[in-house]
Formats: C-alpha cells, sequence, structure tokens
C-alpha cells in the first residue's frame, strides 16, 4: 500500500522501497490549460550548473541517461525513469516542476499529485489541489535529494514566473525561444502500452525467487490516495517535561599553606608538621610509585620484556567508569545512547521497535506485536506506522538505535504526543493512538503523530541533545524538528511559503510549521536536526 505524504513530509528512499531503478508519474490538468513538466538536476549550491541536467520536452534524457523523460501513460500526464545509483555525484537534487504554457493560473488547476512507482507498485504519492494555489504559474512538487542518502521530500511550493522565471531561478540560462517540439528518437506509447522495455510486467506462470529490489516498471493503472483517518483521542494532560542531570558541586578550594624553614620538606594538604609524610600517590586507575630504590609492588619482573598489559587493579580500575548502571528501577539509562530495562520489576511487557535489542540478560522472549490490519492502513496512510516487537520474561534488555540519544518519560495518568519515528519503546500499558493535527494550510487538511497516555514510560529517540522549550503565544517549530510535546498544547498548522530562493525546501525546509499555544506548563521538544 502506498504512503500518501502531505506538504512537507520527507522521508528515505530506502525506508519506501530497496530499488534505485525508479519511476516518478505526475498528473496536473485544467481545462484549457497546457503543462510543461519538468526536472531540474541541482548541485550541492541548488544550482543548475550543467545544462545537460534540465530535462524537458526539448532534452529527455541526461548525458549516462539516469534521468529520462517518458512521456504520458498509466493515467500520468508526464512520467520519469529515475535510477538513483547512476546519478553523478556532482547531482544534489532533483526537483520536479509543473509550469502553465500560456495563459493561466495554478488555482485553476484539478486535483492532481507526484507519486513514486518502483518494481509496477505505487510506494509513494503526494496529492495537491488547485484551491492551494492562487496567481501562481508553476509549482515544485517534490523533491530527490541527498543527504547522506537520497531522499524523497514533498514540496507543493508555487511560484510567480513561468518556466523561464524558474529556470533562471535555478541559475540556468535562457536560450532563444523556440516552438515546442516532440524530442528526437521519442514517441508516446500508443493506446494503453507502456514504451519500449518498460512495460507492466507479465504475470508470472510460477512461484519466482525473491529479488534483492524490485526492478523498474510502470504502474499498472492509477489508484485513488486512501482516505486520511480521525482516530478520537482522549482528553489531553499535562507532562512533566524531560530534566536534565543535576550539576555536579564544585571542588573545595585548596587552603595555601605556611612556607616551611629552609631544608625543610614542605608537608602535604591534610599533613600535620613535624608527621612522615604519606607515600605518594599515582592518578585514577595508576599504580603508586615505590620509594627511591625500590621496586614499586607488581611490577614486570626482571627479564620480562616492557608493553605486557597488567592484570588485576589496573584493568578494573580502566573499566570501572563503563560498568553497568543497576539503580533498582525499571528503566535506567546505561549512557546517553544506551537504555536498560528490568523486565522482573512492574510485571508488564514492554513494545519496542524491531531490532533495537543490542545485548539481554536472563530468561526473556521476544515476539512480534502485529498491528493488524486496521493498525497497517492507518499507520501507511498517516506516516505513523511503527514496527513493534513485545519483550516479555524475567530479565534485563538493552536497546539503542544508530547511536540515538535516549530519554525515558514517565507519564503518570497524563499524555504526551510523539511522532512515531521518534519513538524507541514503551510500556506495554500505555495507551496510544493516532492524533490528527488540524490545519487548513497543508494539502488533506492534517498532520499526525502519536499520543501516548496512561502510566508507564515512553523513551523517546533524538538526534543529538534537544532542548525543552515552554509553550507561549509565539511559539512556532519546525514539523521535522519537533520531537514530542504536552498533549494538553493546541497545535496550529502555519504554512510559510515564500518564493525567495534562501527559503526554498531543501535549503532551509521553512514551508510547514506547527504553531504552540497553551497554559503554563505545557512545552515542545526540539531536537538540532531535521529529517
Amino acid at each position: 500500500m502506498a504512503r500518501e505524504f502531505q506538504r512537507g513530509h520527507k522521508a528515505r528512499i530506502s525506508d519506501l522501497t530497496a530499488g534505485t531503478d525508479l519511476y516518478v508519474g505526475v498528473q496536473i490538468a485544467a481545462p484549457g490549460l497546457t503543462f510543461d513538466i519538468s526536472c531540474f538536476g541541482l548541485d550541492a549550491d541548488e544550482q543548475l550548473s550543467d545544462d545537460r541536467y534540465f530535462i524537458f520536452f526539448n532534452q529527455p534524457k541526461s548525458p549516462e541517461e539516469s534521468i529520462q523523460l517518458l512521456g504520458a501513460q498509466s493515467g500520468d500526464t508526464e512520467s520519469f525513469r529515475v535510477t538513483l545509483d547512476r546519478i553523478p555525484a556532482a547531482v544534489q537534487k532533483l526537483s520536479f516542476t509543473a509550469t502553465l504554457d500560456g495563459a493561466g493560473q495554478m488555482s485553476q488547476i484539478g486535483p492532481g499529485y507526484i507519486r513514486i512507482v518502483a518494481g509496477g507498485e505505487e510506494v509513494v504519492r503526494y496529492s495537491f489541489t488547485g484551491s492551494e494555489f492562487t496567481t501562481e504559474r508553476a509549482v515544485m512538487l517534490g523533491d530527490f535529494y541527498l543527504k547522506d542518502v537520497w531522499r524523497f521530500a514533498a514540496v507543493g511550493q508555487g511560484f510567480d514566473g513561468g518556466l523561464e522565471a524558474l529556470l533562471k531561478n535555478f541559475g540556468g540560462e535562457v536560450a532563444e525561444e523556440e516552438a515546442p517540439a516532440a524530442a528526437p528518437g521519442f514517441a508516446p506509447p500508443t493506446q494503453a502500452a507502456a514504451p519500449p522495455a518498460f512495460g507492466v510486467p507479465a504475470a508470472p506462470s510460477a512461484p519466482q525467487a525473491p529479488q534483492p529490489a524490485p526492478a523498474f516498471g510502470a504502474p499498472s493503472a492509477p489508484t485513488p490516495p486512501p482516505a486520511p483517518q480521525q482516530p478520537v483521542h482522549a482528553a489531553p494532560t499535562i507532562a512533566a517535561p524531560l530534566v536534565p542531570p543535576a550539576p555536579q558541586p564544585p571542588a573545595p578550594p585548596q587552603v595555601p599553606q605556611a612556607p616551611s624553614p629552609y631544608g625543610q620538606p614542605q608537608p602535604q594538604f591534610g599533613q600535620v608538621p613535624g608527621q612522615a609524610a604519606p607515600p605518594p600517590t599515582a592518578p585514577f586507575g595508576q599504580p603508586a610509585p615505590a620509594p627511591y630504590g625500590q621496586q614499586p609492588p607488581g611490577s614486570v619482573p626482571p627479564g620480562v620484556p616492557q608493553g605486557v598489559p597488567a592484570a588485576g587493579a589496573g584493568l578494573q580500575a580502566a573499566l570501572q567508569p563503563y560498568k553497568e548502571a543497576a539503580t533498582g528501577q525499571r528503566w535506567t539509562p546505561q549512557n546517553q545512547q544506551l537504555m536498560r530495562v528490568d523486565l522482573t520489576m512492574g510485571g508488564a511487557g514492554v513494545l519496542a521497535r524491531q531490532g533495537s535489542m543490542v545485548m539481554y540478560q536472563g530468561k526473556v522472549d521476544f515476539g512480534y506485536k502485529g498491528a493488524g490490519f486496521v493498525g497497517r492502513a492507518v499507520g501507511n496512510a498517516t506516516g505513523q506506522e511503527m514496527q513493534l516487537m513485545r519483550c516479555t520474561g524475567r530479565g534485563q534488555v538493552f536497546l539503542a538505535e544508530e547511536g540515538s540519544h535516549l530519554h525515558p518519560i514517565e507519564l503518570q495518568g497524563d499524555g504526551i504526543c510523539v511522532s512515531a519515528e521518534n519513538v524507541l519503546a514503551f510500556d506495554e500499558s500505555l495507551q496510544y493512538e493516532v492524533r490528527r493535527v488540524e490545519g487548513h494550510g497543508i494539502p488533506g487538511g492534517a498532520l499526525f503523530t502519536m499520543l501516548f497516555q496512561g502510566s508507564g514510560t515512553v523513551v523517546v529517540k533524538t538526534h543529538g541533545t534537544p532542548v525543552v522549550l515552554p509553550v507561549t503565544p509565539t511559539t512556532f517549530a519546525d514539523c521535522n524538528a519537533v520531537v514530542a510535546w504536552s498533549a494538553a498544547s493546541q497545535v496550529i498548522v502555519s504554512s510559510q511559503v515564500r518564493l525567495r530562493r534562501n527559503a526554498y525546501p531543501g535549503h532551509s525546509g521553512e514551508t510547514v510549521n506547527l504553531q504552540f499555544r497553551g497554559a503554563p506548563g505545557n512545552f515542545i521538544v526540539v531536537q538540532p536536526y531535521e529529517v
């Protein structure tokens, strides 16, 4: 089932499909209007540094054919073939756009979409309508962008100028205007047939071995977007904010000593004058030096080569800072990236993200936690699907994921809203559901998050150290950087669409912001990272 994106949603391509040979289809139409649908291959500065990567009706493919214009097929106004592993390193972003050819405005268009298909199966779709635009004559539909790995972003940003103005915006040069002509050697498929070598795959006559990644193929037919779900949530309450660890008290100042008489040794701190000095000490984890002329205890005997690691007290002291932290509590952070849960305490099981277990002690059972048909449908439609495992038994389980910072948040009858991407684990006693964030300024009219409430602990993961801010009437946050907020906060979608290049999504990403309101005591948690 394809995931339905809203404006501003981003995801890794690897989370959508294992394939890299992708079909991109665009559907846009209006009575009496014609459209030019193009793809701009941009560099790290979001500039069209090489005109050969401006793919449009007069230039249907890039030099190495990693980006190809295929034409109208399968219900799409225009379609492309994108082979991600063949795109040169100089191209960091692919921006898919639609511009009007002639008079008209984008507010006149009907329902449209941009979608990604892998192996003949649609994996993601972003839908839009003309009600989201006014006098614009172009729209930036979606981006493939490289940020460690290839990702996809639903953009939906209008642009006042046409194709010529859009080309200048990306740093391209406008050549002498020519009448549109068909691309050489290219013709649209007849009737419903797909282009040669990219047809709809025939049904296999016998079971075939699984392939490592789906092959490229055009979709068989367009599918309507699923209707958004509207789960009902309980009355919101206030959760306590994350509390940073208490600072260590400063070391006491040293008292200056009076100078000793000439020829007498200087007494050490805490030593009474006239008494013998205590034996010399060494830094933490190192053996103390022996008196002059004597061999230090535990030293290497004569004849043994130097450099042999010593065992015993020295090794134990070196490993002491990394010993397991056992505090007698159910949830115990071992460090910033590792969490331990003691299943012998509390009685209830734990639901954790699949694959997050790094070690366990005792007798622990791990089972698959299915979401059911309805849960999978809601998760796919809202982007809040969680692949979970159930941990039960008597023992301790250590959890981590990709070095993310982990924060246990204990709920005592209250609630907190957390995106499913930022949840590592939680007590099975907690109730959780998808919560709708209302907003008229985004396609589909809503964003979604997870609401956790009841008595128990939820472990939230962040990229880096987060900051907790109180909710005020002027509190805004980027929807891709906010991690969690108190359930009693009122959230309003604030769409800020600006046409300056430095406000274009992928450069600053400030197209959809969330405004928070609420009584004193409400909070939001923001991480120093965006998807």
